[in-house]
């Protein structure tokens, strides 16, 4: 489990604190919360989607993919950094020079060793209460992505069809490393 501080921060001291190296912070309903660098089972994970989404913006238009780490900063006690993000081009302007102030449209969360409750649990709830349409919970163990939307959840283990992204079909096999 990620270690944290019981200590409740604001934004402002939030982004005072300093750079770590192969560290990223998260701040959580006022907690911080610190993020070990991830495995390269998680990144090659990560770079699949990330790949797959990317080409189909391009292809399409509509939006565009962000990777980690870029802050969302939902609240002044909520600043979250997803794997991977997707903003629609009508709300485009939540994008500023420093970080994104909002919550994504889709929020992509790829588990690895220790963030999997953080994720399940504490993320879904906080991307939930700020109007995330779209939550992939992305288990690397079962070669799973659990899609969260308006509350329901469908886990997919075959392809990724989705009705907020027309015609993208992804075939998991292609995000799992063997």
């Amino acid at each position: 489990m990620a270690p944290q501080i019981a200590t409740r921060m604001t934004y402002e001291e939030f982004m005072a604190l300093p750079d770590v190296e192969g560290q990223h912070c998260e701040l959580i309903e006022g907690e911080l919360y610190l993020n070990a660098a991830p495995f390269p089972r998680h990144q090659r994970i990560v770079r699949a989607l990330f790949r797959a989404l990317d080409h189909y913006f391009e292809q399409h238009g509509g939006g565009e993919v962000w990777f980690a780490p870029l802050d969302f900063v939902l609240s002044r006690e909520n600043v979250l950094e997803p794997d991977l993000a997707v903003i629609k081009t009508e709300r485009a302007t939540i994008v500023g020079p420093k970080n994104v102030e909002g919550p994504p449209d889709i929020a992509i969360e790829v588990h690895s060793e220790g963030t999997r409750r953080k994720d399940r649990v504490i993320k879904r709830r906080v991307y939930e209460r700020y109007g995330v349409a779209e939550i992939w919970l992305v288990d690397p163990e079962d070669r799973s992505v659990t899609v969260i939307r308006n509350g329901q959840e469908t886990r997919v283990t075959d392809t990724l069809t989705l009705p907020l992204l027309a015609d993208f079909a992804l075939p998991l096999h292609d995000v799992f490393p063997k």
